[in-house]
């Protein structure tokens, strides 16, 4: 087997004087910075215009509400019509069932979808609550964010 020397300190910090002198990494050129300012700008303007373009991201809730009837002779098919009939701009109403409270009374669970600016859920009771004849009282029985 034979053995190669390294090599010496001298020799490497040559090598390495000669790759330096080569590269000046403090320069600078007054045509590439001028060229970059103007593609930064163009960049930026791209980026504005592209901005300017995409619609703004609405808030909107999931709202379980819960609506409780009177007693267990309240007609529960005429309830969920009459909550449904509430039609608000930003408003969405979705599924429904009927849960069993006790006593033969069922109360109407049914989901909506509001948007958050459009509609509060102080207006969505206060519109369900003018139903007197068949709304005791309302609950709101889960809210979420999307």
């Amino acid at each position: 087997m034979r053995q190669v020397e390294p090599p010496t300190k001298k020799a490497a910090a040559a090598a390495e004087d000669d790759e330096d002198d080569d590269i000046d990494l403090f320069g600078s050129d007054e045509e590439d910075d001028k060229e970059a300012v103007r593609l930064r700008e163009e960049r930026l303007r791209q980026y504005a215009e592209k901005k300017a373009k995409k619609p703004a991201l609405v808030a909107k809730s999931s709202i379980l509400l819960d609506v409780k009837p009177w007693d267990d002779e309240t007609d529960m098919s005429q309830l969920e019509a009459c909550v449904r009939s509430i039609q608000l701009d930003g408003l969405t109403w979705g599924g429904s069932k009927l849960v069993p409270v006790g006593y033969g009374i069922r109360k109407l669970q049914i989901q909506c979808v509001v948007e958050d600016d459009k509609v509060g859920t102080d207006l969505l009771e206060e519109e369900i609550i003018k139903f007197e004849e068949h709304v005791q009282s309302i609950d709101i029985a889960a809210f979420n964010k999307i």
